[in-house]
């Protein structure tokens, strides 16, 4: 039987994605785990997480799991990282007066604003809360079966800004466009949650735990 191993640093919607995995993998291990010799061990990694970035990365230091996340990464293996997990890849937030993330992406986490506003002047509602289109901006094994376009569950106030645009796997407006998902070798993640987005954000899942980790 293959495994998954969901990080647990106290952070993450861990109940929720471990129910939306095993729901679409009954037949897949699925472990919330805080244990490194089980997350080094699991032929699949995700990194959760919801909150502020201060506290996420505060305890991710601490139970060395930037140390586990590195490993993941470097071994190969697919990673997936969601929300906070997505925006702790990168190099630096914003929130909290400015936070040090993982720095495994060249990418700034910011703010969308105090006064955020459409084009036309609409004033925008931050967190930037509930469905939105999401714009597949390369082929990915990630996005089979998912049309592009299709509406996923945000929940957020900052967002991320991927220095090398390539790396970009999706796009999303809200008042700014921003990157939604990313993906490089063997690591994909997203700022929205599948774990909320039914019936994509199951297939998502599912193709995660299909998935070689190869683009």
């Amino acid at each position: 039987m293959s495994s998954i191993a969901v990080i647990d640093y106290g952070m993450g919607n861990l109940h929720s994605v471990a129910k939306a995995l095993e729901y679409v993998a009954p037949d897949v291990e699925v472990m919330v785990t805080a244990d490194p010799e089980k997350v080094r061990n699991a032929d699949r990694v995700l990194l959760p997480g919801v909150g502020a970035i201060r506290d996420c990365m505060a305890e991710i230091r601490r139970l060395g799991v930037d140390q586990e996340v590195a490993e993941a990464i470097a071994s190969g293996k697919p990673f997936l990282g969601i929300c906070v997990g997505y925006q702790a890849l990168m190099q630096r937030s914003e929130e909290n007066a400015g936070v040090d993330c993982l720095g495994h992406f060249d990418g700034q986490v910011k703010f969308f604003g105090d006064d955020l506003r459409e084009t036309d002047g609409e004033r925008l509602k931050v967190p930037h809360m509930g469905w939105n289109e999401v714009h597949q901006s390369t082929e990915h094994p990630m996005w089979n079966g998912i049309a592009d376009g299709s509406r996923f569950y945000f929940v957020h106030s900052y967002y991320v800004d991927v220095a090398d645009k390539n790396l970009v796997a999706g796009n999303c407006h809200y008042g700014v466009d921003f990157d939604v998902a990313i993906a490089r070798d063997n690591v994909f993640a997203t700022q929205f949650h599948p774990e909320k987005s039914h019936t994509v954000g199951l297939q998502l899942l599912k193709n995660f735990l299909s998935w070689d980790g190869k683009a």
